[in-house]
Order: C-alpha cells, then structure tokens, then sequence
C-alpha cells in the first residue's frame, strides 16, 4: 500500500483503513520487535474478552540499535482512564496490539478529510497518547500489560529536548480535546496530567543540557500540581536536583556526574 505522506496518524489509519484481521499492531520504523512479541500479544488478548489494549515494556536502544540498558514500562498495575491521561502506561506505538473491535469502537468519520479516522491526523504528536486516552475514557474495553520488553524503542539521546515547547503546546491542545469528549476527566486529572508531562518534559530537557529549560518546566510541574511530589517524591526530586545543580555547576563536571548517573541506571534496569 502506498499513500501520500499524512503522518504517523495518517500512516496508521490507512494501515487500520485496508487491514482485515481481528487484531492490528503497529510497528513504526525505528523500532523493533523480539520474534516472539505477536504470539504473545494475541495468548493475551485470546485469554481475556474484555481486553481491548494488549502492550508490553520496551527495551530502550540508541541510534545504532545498541541496547542501552533501560526499560520502558508501566507505573503500577492499573490502567484505567485516569492513569492512562496521566501517564501514558503503553509508552510507544510499538508496543500494543489491539483488537480491531477496540479501535471500531472510537472510529469517527474527519470531514475535513472526508474518510474514516481512528488517530486524529490534526495531531502530529501526542497521537498516540491521544488514541488510548479515547479508548479508556469513552469505551468499556481494557488495557493490559505483558510483562516482558516484546518492543525494542529507538531514543535518539543527543536530541531529547528537541522541540520541547512545540511538544509541550501539542500536549496542551490534546488534554482540550479530552476536555471535549471526557470533561469529568480532564477537569478531574487534567492538572496532574500536565504537571508529569512538565515534569517528564523537564528530564527531556535536562538530559540535552539544557538545564535551565528543565529547571524552569519541573518547577511549573510543582506549582500547577505538588501532588506529583508526594506520589512520586524520587522521580520528582532527582528532576527538580539535576535542573538546580545543572544551573549552578560547570558544565563539565555536570556532564561527568551525568554520565555517572547515567551507567548506574544502565546497570540497575530502571
């Protein structure tokens, strides 16, 4: 199939659009899938009805492919709207498999491009967080979890913090959307939504050096929601720690204890 180019959205609504099975994944270009990851995805959906979302963890790599010593993978073990608008459980869109029954559920025909749509092509980021959030918010199917890194998800780590207001805008105009479609969950959760998307937005930041930025975005997290700090004091510290002493030290000797940082994490799996 070929088709102009519409983005990731529109890439994966034409790919929805033309497929016939009763299950549907998606495999974006720079990631990769363990051989075994559709086997299992499907013994998953197949041993409970009422999933409609199957996802794993993902294993992070670099540019080369090179494993480079994290996982990506959910916080907690419920998945219900609001953890789904606040933290994004599934990660990428490489690592669910859904049924196509699930996706049928949220379809709605864009004017504008006068065919049928599941991801909404207005958005060029956030797309993905914007489909599960609909799922969860405005049907009955649910999210599972495969214990297992099944997706290997490319990060480009020397441009983490590239368009980081562009994405932050993206973010904002997605959580307007939800307000549309599930106002007792964005008036609810909206707050802490965007305080993690400051806060993860910040660590973006700060791992590009870009320490300032990442200062002032983890601080905005603190004064929209402190909340964030209480339910995650660690995370939410070593961000806010890393921006203070990125601001105040030489830069060398902070990209030094960076790379400290960073090797212990590798070796720990976190």
């Amino acid at each position: 199939m070929h088709q102009e180019n519409r983005g990731l959205a529109g890439a994966r609504n034409g790919g929805i659009a033309h497929a016939k099975g009763e299950y549907l994944a998606f495999l974006d270009a720079d990631d990769l899938w363990l051989p075994t990851k559709l086997q299992r995805h499907v013994e998953h959906l197949d041993s409970d009805p009422q999933i409609g979302v199957s996802f794993s963890a993902s294993a992070l790599m670099d540019d080369d492919a090179k494993d480079i010593g994290l996982v990506q993978k959910p916080i907690g073990s419920t998945f219900d709207a609001v953890s789904v608008f606040c933290r994004n459980p599934v990660g990428n869109g490489s690592a669910p498999v859904i049924r196509r029954e699930t996706l049928d559920a949220i379809a709605f025909f864009d004017k504008e491009r006068g065919r049928n749509c599941w991801f909404d092509e207005s958005f060029r980021q956030s797309e993905d967080i914007e489909c599960w959030t609909r799922i969860a918010a405005t049907t009955d199917w649910k999210f599972g979890y495969v214990d297992a890194p099944l997706t290997r998800y490319r990060v480009n780590l020397q441009g983490l913090s590239a368009n980081v207001e562009a994405q932050l805008a993206t973010w904002r105009r997605f959580r307007r959307k939800v307000a549309s479609y599930a106002p007792a969950l964005e008036a609810g959760a909206g707050n802490l939504a965007e305080a993690y998307q400051l806060r993860y937005l910040a660590r973006r930041a700060i791992r590009s050096s870009r320490y300032a930025q990442g200062l002032t975005l983890v601080w905005e997290a603190l004064m929209l929601e402190p909340r964030i700090l209480l339910v995650e004091p660690t995370r939410t510290l070593t961000t806010l720690t890393a921006g203070i002493v990125g601001v105040i030290l030489p830069r060398a000797l902070v990209e030094r204890m960076a790379r400290v940082a960073m090797s212990c994490a590798a070796s720990m799996r976190v």
